[in-house]
């Protein structure tokens, strides 16, 4: 609960400084699905997949450096039945039209549950489709590199302020 509790103070944090700061920075909440594959070898789909499904939810923010690319880090957190963790990818957005855009970059990882090595870095790619300037369906594919560092597939919604 105390994780909740942290992403809703993030939150409100960003929403002051969307009060305070430049109109060339966006921030908003998303969330949505998650589905997680397990036993993945070395960022490969084989044989002995298991994929679990859960939810995440969380804040980010977009840095325009130009008309077309932004810089967007997001802080989410991931629950997949007793399996929790807060992941936070370091976007390179693209703007490809008015509507869809294509974001790639690193994720890096804290795992709540591990006793060891908690802390993971994975690769992300994604897009968005702009339904209206405040809201968008988002979806992103993440890639483990190692069989510790399970593979994920996103589909949620976004919200902007």
């Amino acid at each position: 609960m105390k994780y909740v509790m942290t992403l809703f103070s993030l939150f409100f944090f960003f929403l002051i400084l969307k009060c305070t700061a430049q109109s060339n920075v966006d921030f908003g909440i998303k969330g949505g699905l998650n589905l997680t594959f397990f036993k993945v070898p070395e960022a490969q789909f084989g044989n002995t997949i298991q994929t679990e499904t859960g939810f995440y939810g969380g804040v980010s923010a977009a840095f325009e450096i130009d008309e077309n690319v932004s810089l967007q880090p997001e802080l989410l957190y991931i629950q997949l039945s007793d399996f929790k963790f807060l992941n936070a990818p370091i976007y390179a957005k693209f703007q490809l039209s008015d509507k869809l855009s294509f974001m790639a970059g690193p994720s890096l990882n804290y795992f709540f549950d591990f006793f060891t090595n908690k802390f993971k870095v994975r690769g992300d790619i994604a897009t968005s489709y702009n339904i209206t300037n405040a809201l968008d369906v988002h979806m992103k594919f993440v890639v483990g590199f190692t069989e510790v560092a399970p593979n994920g597939l996103f589909i949620g919604t976004g919200y902007k302020f």
